[in-house]
């Protein structure tokens, strides 16, 4: 794994020991950092939350592109250190909130994310429970945009939500999403 563009632009990343993490492949994220880009122009500025975040290879990356800041959340130990150590080695750590917890044990947002990358456990249906409760608690501005990576075998439809796109990359499905009504 590794940074695919910006300023850590070919830097290693870590993934989590043990099989609990299933790191987002290289296509997959450039895949859907392109999906980004052609939609948003630029990162400059945004505030990202990465969820499941996993060895935080997607919320690095919108830092790496320019992202103010990252909210990580993840509740994996192993997990944990990987993200530590890739935040570590890229010097992200005033760029980053790393939150050791559930994702459906978030309470209310201070600040509301601009983007939010969720790669949830596939065939959990994890994703679209978080997308329903998170924007009761104002985690999503309201021209936000949400990316839900699942198995190619996954729809991803939550009422509030706009389907933007969908894209197979391999065995990953990636739905882009709006809220609607904020």
């Amino acid at each position: 794994m590794r940074i695919i563009s910006g300023q850590w632009r070919s830097r290693p990343l870590i993934a989590p020991k043990g099989d609990t993490t299933r790191p987002t492949a290289d296509r997959t994220r450039e895949t859907l950092f392109s999906m980004l880009t052609s939609r948003l122009g630029s990162f400059e500025d945004l505030r990202v939350l990465d969820l499941f975040a996993g060895s935080g290879a997607l919320g690095l990356e919108a830092l790496s592109r320019g992202a103010a800041h990252c909210t990580f959340v993840e509740q994996d130990a192993l997990a944990l250190d990987a993200l530590q150590t890739n935040i570590s080695k890229l010097g992200a750590k005033d760029q980053s909130d790393v939150r050791k917890s559930s994702v459906l044990s978030l309470g209310t947002a201070i600040k509301s994310a601009d983007i939010v990358l969720m790669d949830p456990p596939y065939l959990s249906g994890a994703g679209s429970v978080a997308l329903d409760k998170l924007v009761r608690f104002g985690w999503f501005a309201p021209s936000a945009w949400i990316s839900v990576e699942t198995s190619i075998k996954e729809d991803v439809e939550v009422k509030g939500f706009t389907v933007d796109t969908v894209r197979n990359v391999g065995k990953a499905r990636l739905t882009l999403l709006r809220p609607e009504g904020i």
